[in-house]
């Protein structure tokens, strides 16, 4: 385990409440550009390994560790505060598609690892930076069944979801997480085990790092994969007691706009934002440039919806420079006040008034 002082929750929540952070990037936009081989994916470790592994970004951070660490550094020099791991799909449940669920907890370590010496790199006194360990959804649905024709069947259940994730959670500490982030959230259930596993880990560790949260409104629907309005959504989570609550991905940032005002209004924690650079075009390329995406963040932020912010699919540095720019000066959002009002959600949301 790492000696490095800890990041408390409140030292962050005291962060955000001077000045907008922001979030990096694509790491998956930018891996594409170096034109990758299965060869650049297997390195000599891997070379004889049975499966195919091009596609599989997380293990570059064993096999490509320097290609990782420049693309964190591109991101840093663009004026992100806050470097997420390259470990999204490093789960044991989402390895496993690779026979690699025994990599887990090391490429989980490694990635946080990279993030860290990065950003101390570029760490200075009046501009810290921050590794967000990244818990990704899995390629599991617990809520949802995958065959049509047995809508009771599931794929993976709530507890072998807190096993993976506990896994996952002890080695991006142990790499050198400062933030633990539950993202790109499309099933609640998913989420709520992630929490359980954080919270568990925390627990057993005897300190609590700052945990962001962010899912994802698949469509024009305004809902999650799993049906929940954004309000729903929140309320499911809010007892994780977040620094942070957020959306990022699937919508570019015209057609999140909605749902990040809707969060903003309701939220008694800091909003976090990170939307793709539009929406796929026929190539299945995103052609939002860094100007116009900045443009709407700015706005965002002058309307008062914002704590962090960044760039999900399709975004690069130079989108992060756009929007670091962008926000620059421009007042953080103030947290709602807590009312303590009776909450329940299913898909929809429902308060009690008293």
């Amino acid at each position: 385990m790492t000696n490095r002082s800890v990041l408390t929750p409140d030292a962050l929540r005291a962060l955000l409440a001077e000045r907008i952070l922001v979030l990096d990037g694509a790491m998956g936009t930018m891996i594409q550009q170096y034109k990758l081989q299965e060869a650049d994916y297997r390195g000599s470790e891997f070379a004889d390994w049975s499966t195919d592994l091009k596609g599989n970004n997380d293990l570059l951070v064993l096999t490509k560790p320097d290609l990782i660490l420049d693309i964190h550094r591109q991101y840093l020099a663009a004026g992100a505060d806050i470097l997420e791991t390259n470990s999204f799909n490093a789960t044991t449940i989402a390895m496993a598609d690779y026979e690699m669920s025994h990599l887990s907890a090391r490429i989980n370590r490694e990635s946080a690892a990279l993030a860290r010496l990065a950003c101390d790199e570029y760490s200075t006194p009046d501009k810290p930076r921050f590794v967000a360990g990244v818990l990704g959804p899995t390629n599991r649905t617990a809520s949802i069944s995958p065959d049509v024709n047995d809508p009771g069947y599931r794929n993976v259940d709530f507890d072998t979801l807190v096993s993976a994730y506990s896994e996952s959670t002890v080695a991006l500490i142990e790499g050198g997480a400062d933030i633990i982030m539950l993202e790109t959230i499309f099933d609640t259930l998913n989420a709520k085990a992630a929490a359980f596993a954080v919270l568990k880990v925390f627990d057993e560790l005897g300190y609590s790092l700052p945990v962001m949260i962010s899912g994802t409104i698949t469509d024009a629907s305004g809902r999650t994969l799993s049906g929940q309005t954004t309000e729903a959504f929140y309320h499911s989570l809010s007892h994780v007691e977040p620094v942070s609550f957020g959306l990022n991905c699937a919508l570019g940032p015209d057609l999140l706009r909605p749902y990040v005002e809707t969060l903003s209004g309701i939220s008694e924690c800091y909003v976090s934002v990170h939307p793709n650079a539009g929406l796929p075009n026929e190539f299945g390329e995103y052609d939002l440039g860094a100007t116009e995406m900045a443009k709407e963040i700015a706005d965002w932020a002058e309307q008062g919806f914002l704590n962090i912010v960044g760039g999900c699919c399709g975004t690069t540095p130079e989108h992060i420079k756009a929007i670091s720019a962008a926000v620059a000066g421009l007042p953080a959002r103030q947290p709602k006040q807590k009312t303590h009002q009776f909450h329940l959600s299913g898909l929809e949301a429902f308060g009690l008034e008293w």
